[in-house]
């Protein structure tokens, strides 16, 4: 069986390898995550919290590109040179059809930039994307097979739940309601339109499927609860943390999604490849963890068990959009050396520990006292170790030296042996109305 950190530390065995010669970054400066030896010192002053959120609201200039963010991040929010429509470096599928041309052969395919035909799917050069696509049918499932009558009675209990514990509840699905959105439209109207490999788009079109299927979990569960759905589905207007947090992400889609935007300079693709760090590795492998551990510690405790099973549902999907998402990023590496440069190295560090300071004031905010065996302090470090791991996925060195897991128990819920047999299981038990059963 694999364990958590072997699991974060291998996307998969086909993942495309590092070239040995590429540069990698010098550790960076010492950044701002508060220890987690001191309660004390892992508060951020309210301060430095207005001071990110009040960078990150201001209106965006009228013919600006790029979403305002925050003061730490501006240093990256520079102008690129564009690609023009002619120099566009990629085809997208939309091209005329030449009678009579010349069938495509494998060398030819591309992630980036290639000129190939991108309508057909075979012959394949990427088998890895084609069997994540493959191995993300096989795991379907719909919200409403999942029963919620427990949650229901327990939420209405006026003593079945502590405010710090409906707090948690609240805050995570005001979070998600519109983060797998955010994901989806990034994945529409920013990324496909420049991914030039049909195999790996067919994996995105199953992917948008699933953040379809994930906002509809949301809503499901909000429904079921009776709770105020404009106070849920606005928090990301209204919660600092969580408004944060999605400005943050919602700079790398607005600079795609431009319609003069294309790949094909060295600035443009590097900018593309910025993207898919943001979503895939920030977004989807850091920003969703806090409220994975929080939901599914509910489920540990024998509490809001169909809420806690459809996050792991939803935590499943993300591993493979994890995985697919490093394994992407690698390929376009091996793909394009020359835009992994030292520079770009340290703008994706500092982007990642950006990541780890929000998502720590996302946890203080979403459980500010002890509960349910979670406190502020293991999630300091968890966000480390979670860091570590991801940035070394993508060949850059770790910045939290020593960083553990405290909660191994997440192990059981990301294990790939074991999601095999959860799928295979899954159809037969939804059918008799069955349940996953909490260790």
């Amino acid at each position: 069986m694999l364990s958590f950190d072997d699991y974060l530390n291998d996307s998969t065995k086909e993942s495309p390898k590092q070239d040995a010669k590429t540069p990698v970054a010098e550790k960076s400066k010492t950044h701002s995550i508060p220890p987690v030896d001191s309660a004390s010192e892992l508060d951020f002053s309210p301060a430095q919290v207005q001071e990110v959120v009040s960078v990150i609201t201001a209106e965006p200039a009228a013919k600006s590109v790029q979403a305002p963010v925050p003061a730490m991040a501006q240093a990256q929010a520079k102008p690129i040179a564009q690609a023009s429509a002619s120099e566009a470096g990629g085809v997208t599928g939309v091209e005329e059809i030449s009678f009579n041309a010349g069938r495509i052969k494998v060398d030819e395919k591309r992630i980036i930039n290639c000129r190939a035909d991108v309508n057909q799917l075979v012959p394949f050069k990427y088998e890895w994307a084609w069997q994540k696509y493959l191995d993300a049918c096989a795991n379907h499932w719909m919200p409403q097979e999942i029963s919620m009558s427990r949650d229901i009675a327990l939420w209405k209990d006026p003593n079945g739940l502590s405010q710090d514990e409906r707090r948690i509840i609240k805050r995570n699905l005001g979070f998600f309601t519109t983060a797998d959105s955010l994901v989806a439209n990034n994945l529409v109207l920013a990324i496909y339109r420049h991914i030039t490999n049909p195999e790996c788009r067919q994996y995105l079109l199953r992917q948008s499927f699933e953040e379809a299927i994930h906002t509809h979990a949301y809503q499901y569960v909000v429904e079921s609860l009776g709770l105020d759905e404009g106070e849920i589905f606005n928090m990301y207007r209204e919660i600092p943390s969580i408004h944060a947090k999605d400005v943050f992400e919602l700079q790398f889609t607005q600079e795609l999604s431009d319609p003069n935007f294309n790949t094909g300079t060295e600035a443009t693709d590097r900018r593309f490849l910025r993207n898919l760090i943001g979503y895939y590795i920030i977004m989807e492998g850091l920003f969703f963890y806090v409220g994975f551990v929080q939901m599914l510690s509910f489920g540990r405790q024998n509490k809001m068990v169909g809420a806690s099973e459809q996050f792991q549902y939803i935590m499943r999907d993300e591993s493979m959009h994890l995985n697919f998402g490093i394994d992407l990023i690698n390929q376009i590496k091996v793909e394009n050396p020359h835009l992994w440069t030292a520079d770009f190295q340290k703008e994706i560090i500092d982007l990642v520990m950006q990541g780890v300071e929000l998502e720590y004031q996302y946890a203080v905010d979403t459980m500010p006292n002890g509960v349910l065996g979670l406190n502020q302090s293991m999630f300091s470090e968890y966000l480390r170790f979670i860091a570590n791991r991801r940035l070394k996925q993508i060949g850059l060195p770790e910045q939290f030296p020593g960083a553990k897991n405290p909660f191994p128990w997440m192990s059981e819920m990301i294990d790939l042996k074991k999601e095999k047999n959860f799928f295979e299981t899954r159809v037969i038990d939804y059918q008799t109305g069955g349940a996953l059963n909490w260790t």
